[in-house]
């Protein structure tokens, strides 16, 4: 049950464990312990998980309140949003490598579960729930920091509180077990300096929704909010 190579690991973290079962558990998933390598209640990194969602979202919180004091309510849930999401979490993991540290069943192995953003994404928020039960809320508040907020930050600054239509399209579709959306850019107009592009979107053959804007990234969104009303709107009607 033992991963290996938990110096190396520890080093990527920057931090010693007092307790190295933590880590191990941390980065044991359910689909190990299926194949019969532990019992679910305590060897796999479910529990941390739920622990550590808790934890990132207190820390990310007063992230905000103290980076961004004039933000409206509504704009710092979008803050958080876009930080603890999915495809955030994941990309922390892929930046630390977790996805080759995991301890993983055979099937996951086989379908590429190392490099899947929703195990990544859960195995951050399992490694923070670790760092937090073996030390405290000071080294987890570190630790994402480092790893999370300060990438963020210079990535996006400001932008943090603009809601995220891409993303949240994203989740609603993996949650509703459809494939991708599709963007494409049907018209691109004007001289250089300012462009105008009309971009479309379409969704598991259902959905087809168009935005415009002043560069690829605004259209995209503009469409992808065209696409989620519509989608919501069909949910409803159910």
């Amino acid at each position: 049950m033992a991963l290996p190579r938990l110096d190396e690991i520890e080093g990527i973290l920057q931090h010693r464990f007092r307790d190295p079962a933590l880590l191990e558990r941390a980065l044991t998933h359910s689909s190990a312990v299926a194949d019969g390598q532990g019992e679910p209640s305590s060897s796999d990194s479910e529990r941390l998980e739920f622990l550590g969602d808790a934890v990132l979202g207190m820390l990310v919180s007063a992230f905000l309140l103290a980076s961004f004091p004039d933000w409206s309510e509504g704009r710092l849930s979008r803050g958080r949003a876009r930080l603890v999401n999915e495809a955030s979490l994941s990309a922390a993991a892929q930046r630390l490598g977790l996805g080759g540290h995991l301890l993983l069943g055979r099937g996951e192995e086989k379908t590429g579960g190392r490099r899947k953003p929703a195990l990544l994404a859960d195995a951050f928020e399992s490694v923070v729930g670790a760092i937090y039960l073996d030390a405290g809320l000071d080294p987890a508040r570190s630790f994402v920091d480092r790893t999370l907020l300060s990438a963020a930050l210079d990535a996006e600054g400001d932008r943090l509180g603009r809601a995220d239509y891409k993303s949240e399209l994203q989740e609603l579709l993996q949650k509703s077990g459809w494939p991708a959306a599709r963007y494409r850019i049907l018209r691109e107009t004007g001289p250089d300096h300012q462009k105008s592009f009309l971009v479309e979107v379409s969704v598991a053959g259902r959905v087809t929704a168009t935005g415009a804007g002043s560069n690829k990234k605004e259209s995209e969104q503009v469409a992808a909010q065209q696409a989620l009303e519509q989608l919501r709107g069909m949910q409803a009607g159910q």
